[in-house]
């Protein structure tokens, strides 16, 4: 099987997330084009957010496991460099796009545009969009996703959640994992769920290991899958 195709960010068309109003105002726009896109196909889209190493790409893997046989999935992973990320899961046997942002800390409405045309959506049901690593720049910018989620794990700490307020305020689950390092990092998960409710009320916040497949099931839930 050949390798995912890439998508790379050409000088300038990266979305900065300092840059003025109007700037965010055009990628509102174009995530609203996205979504009628996916609307289109029938294709769910779902913005997976959280830091390096938190657990995004375990839990894509998981849930492409789940829902294979019944649900037709595919991936666009961004990063600013390397293509690991799509080579994981094309392994579950998904279409992938690996989209490179270089230098920039987020994915945004017109890469995501780009991405999209790479793909068969006649033959996807599912569609997860992979940030960057990052808690902070992907909040502000949408992709057209029907829903947002956002992991972090017990190993980053006991203050992710009241550090990145916003990332949590713009998403619609929250997935705590690796809870079963808790106990050694001596950080009590459901502090960190509780946090992240009162930040977003909202929020469905989900204690989980992607490792040992806790609460995958509850997750897949608060997606509709």
């Amino acid at each position: 099987m050949k390798g995912p195709e890439v998508v790379v960010a050409g000088e300038g068309e990266v979305f900065d997330i300092e840059l003025e109003e109007d700037i965010l105002r055009r990628n509102g726009e174009l995530a609203r084009e996205n979504r009628r896109i996916l609307d289109g196909h029938g294709v769910r889209g779902i913005d997976v957010m959280g830091a390096v190493g938190s657990g995004k790409t375990a839990l894509i893997e998981a849930l492409a496991e789940r829902l294979r046989g019944r649900l037709r999935v595919a991936v666009i992973a961004g990063d600013v460099t390397t293509t690991i990320d799509a080579e994981r899961v094309r392994r579950h046997g998904v279409q992938s796009v690996q989209v490179n942002t270089g230098r920039e800390c987020h994915l945004d409405a017109n890469l995501i545009r780009r991405a999209l045309g790479r793909l068969d959506l006649g033959r996807v049901d599912v569609l997860f969009i992979e940030n960057v690593g990052n808690l902070i720049c992907p909040a502000e910018f949408e992709l057209g996703a029907h829903a947002r989620v956002v992991v972090v794990s017990v190993t980053e700490g006991e203050y992710m959640v009241v550090k990145h307020p916003l990332i949590f305020q713009s998403s619609d689950v929250a997935v705590i994992n690796k809870v079963d390092l808790a106990g050694a990092m001596g950080v009590d998960p459901e502090r960190l769920a509780r946090e992240a409710r009162e930040v977003n009320p909202r929020l469905r916040a989900v204690k989980a290991s992607m490792k040992m497949g806790e609460g995958l099931e509850e997750i897949a839930g608060a997606l509709g899958l």
